[in-house]
């Protein structure tokens, strides 16, 4: 049986690649991604506006690459394959990123004891060509005399030119055009101080410094583990099967603050996110110490201004990223149908938690308003209604029984909204 060869057209499918759900943000992630793995400790970004010509560029003193290695590194699918625990996935990131934000790619990169090599991805060239080619500029004098400048004895420059989804093509030299490339740099430091903050405190694996046009950025705790009033609920662990991988997956619980109790207002309003607090409530889920996924409870309970202030770290290895049906961009995963059953406790009691502080909290407020309800129906017993109401949660979580717990609230509210509303399931 003969083989025949049916290579897809460079010309369209570098056009599809282009739209594959990458932000602006996310895409440059994707480079530091490439940075960490390469063993950088030291990560600058430069955002540049200057008209057409405007470029960003991400540096770093990693590794680098040979000859052999950036060829591979620029394929579309590298094959190339993925140690346990590194940041990358597909063989696709470095381009599919880039060229979602621009139509040029340069990469210049230098391994220790090797000469320098330089690469261009250029889609207006691949449009001409229709095939599936890079242009080799490690010989020209301004790629050496830059490397010159920057590299030591390693190191890596991603630089995207034609930055045609960041740029209006109509005024590219304009104020608004300025003023939207300028706006890239705050978001993208809340951005990256969110997912890489593990390796930004040392806390991951490795240590990284990240710099945004300057700036060393921070790392932005999500469990506002230094306040002294943050508290951290038992943490647990869960074997996950897929296929003939098994794989253990690590949950951290955590309850934050109350406004008042945080250590200043600026505190407070730091811990909200970069989605406010409502939104950044939930599971926040970690590949190899990398945050992939943050906010809401994956379809375990809805969001609530009650449970505001709850918060929980999901780990997971990189040998259950097919467990996770991570996507390419390292956007999104699904949670294992086996893990969200096994999460439904951990996350029902912590939710009980955060619902009975934030009763507590509005009942303080009323004391030191001075406006207490006029009536307190007395059921008798020595112990208040929420209390009693947030045993009864906690043992029906403990036990398996939150559903039925649940149908037995909807009832009381129906038949006996007084004593509903006396045990907290209002």
């Amino acid at each position: 049986m003969n083989q025949i060869s049916i290579a897809p057209s460079a010309r369209r499918l570098t056009t599809s690649l282009r739209d594959i759900g990458y932000s602006f943000e996310s895409a440059v992630a994707d480079i530091v991604d490439n940075s960490i793995a390469a063993g950088a400790t030291k990560i600058a970004i430069d955002i540049e506006f200057d008209g057409k010509n405007s470029s960003v560029i991400i540096k770093d003193d990693g590794d680098g690459m040979t000859a052999q290695a950036i060829d591979e590194a620029m394929r579309f699918g590298s094959r190339r394959s993925y140690a346990d625990q590194e940041l990358g996935r597909y063989g696709l990131g470095l381009k599919t990123a880039s060229l979602s934000q621009c139509k040029r790619l340069s990469v210049i990169s230098k391994s220790s004891n090797a000469p320098l090599q330089a690469r261009i991805l250029d889609l207006d060239f691949i449009q001409t060509v229709d095939d599936w080619v890079t242009l080799d500029h490690s010989e020209e004098e301004e790629v050496i005399a830059l490397a010159a400048e920057h590299f030591g004895e390693s190191g890596t420059f991603v630089i995207w030119n034609k930055l045609d989804r960041l740029l209006p093509a109509k005024s590219p030299d304009s104020g608004w055009a300025r003023r939207r490339i300028e706006n890239l740099a705050p978001k993208l430091s809340s951005y990256l101080s969110m997912v890489f903050h593990r390796f930004l405190s040392g806390e991951a694996y490795a240590k990284v410094e990240i710099q945004v046009n300057g700036e060393s950025l921070n790392p932005w705790d999500p469990f506002a583990r230094s306040e002294p009033h943050t508290q951290e609920l038992d943490s647990d662990e869960f074997e996950i099967e897929h296929g003939d991988i098994t794989g253990t997956v690590t949950v951290r619980r955590f309850l934050l603050p109350q406004r008042s109790e945080f250590s200043s207002r600026e505190a407070f309003d730091a811990a909200s996110g970069i989605d406010k607090w409502n939104k950044q409530q939930g599971l926040y889920i970690y590949r190899a110490d990398r945050l992939v996924q943050w906010g809401g409870w994956s379809k375990i309970r809805t969001i609530d201004e009650h449970t505001k202030l709850a918060r929980a770290s999901v780990d997971f290895g990189t040998t259950l990223d097919d467990a996770f049906n991570i996507n390419v961009a390292k956007m999104r995963v699904n949670l294992p149908g086996q893990l969200r059953k096994m999460l439904a406790r951990p996350v029902n009691e912590l939710c009980i938690a955060a619902d009975a502080a934030y009763r507590r909290e509005n009942a303080r407020k009323l004391v030191d308003e001075e406006k207490l309800p006029e009536f307190k129906p007395d059921f008798g017993g020595s112990e208040s209604g929420e209390s009693i109401g947030l045993a009864l949660r906690t043992a029906a979580a403990r036990t398996g029984n939150f559903k039925a717990l649940e149908a037995i609230s909807e009832l009381l509210k129906a038949e006996m909204p007084e004593l509903a509303k006396h045990l907290g399931f209002d």
